[in-house]
């Protein structure tokens, strides 16, 4: 995996158990601890993931990983019907950085997302970097949690994810050693 790859040739999958330790692989090098490798297994031995998918070459290696986890709206009123799922995090091989790979695969993931009825998607990253899809600091303000800030930004997928905020929300249990 030392040669760039081309986004636009890949295809995108939910993971599977075989895409577990590749998975663990490409975490602990795209971040700089093991804290998001941990972070992932978690949510997915708890049962917290709503969609986690890969990015995949022609030649079937994985390439980006992407995995969002149920945010639970507690709120009372027409907001606690809501579907909120946090994107966290997102990883490419540090090579393959920087070539398009991670914004495919965030893209194609959003629209599975929308396909199975998330209104809302949240994200803590870099204000530079997210709103190219959409996601927007100051709807975030009207979503109260653990986060703040410009670099938590928010994503409503439909109607209802525009319409009934505020809310209160709460992260699934494995976040808060990042809290």
């Amino acid at each position: 995996m030392t040669n760039a790859v081309d986004a636009s040739r890949l295809t995108f999958r939910d993971v599977t158990s075989a895409d577990e330790a590749v998975v663990k692989d490409l975490l602990e090098a795209a971040f700089p601890s093991d804290m998001e490798a941990r972070l992932v297994h978690k949510l997915r031995h708890c049962g917290a993931l709503v969609l986690e998918q890969v990015a995949v070459d022609d030649e079937g290696n994985v390439q980006g990983h992407v995995a969002y986890s149920r945010v639970t709206p507690a709120a009372i009123g027409r907001a606690q019907g809501l579907q909120v799922a946090c994107l966290a995090p997102v990883s490419v091989w540090p090579q393959s950085q920087r070539t398009g790979i991670g914004s495919a695969l965030i893209r194609a993931s959003l629209e599975k997302l929308k396909k199975i009825g998330e209104d809302l998607v949240l994200v803590l990253g870099p204000p530079s970097y997210y709103p190219r899809f959409g996601f927007d600091p100051v709807l975030a303000r009207k979503v109260q949690g653990p986060y703040a800030g410009d670099a938590f930004m928010a994503l409503a997928l439909t109607e209802a994810g525009r319409r009934d905020l505020p809310i209160e929300v709460a992260f699934a249990t494995p976040f808060e050693e990042f809290e």
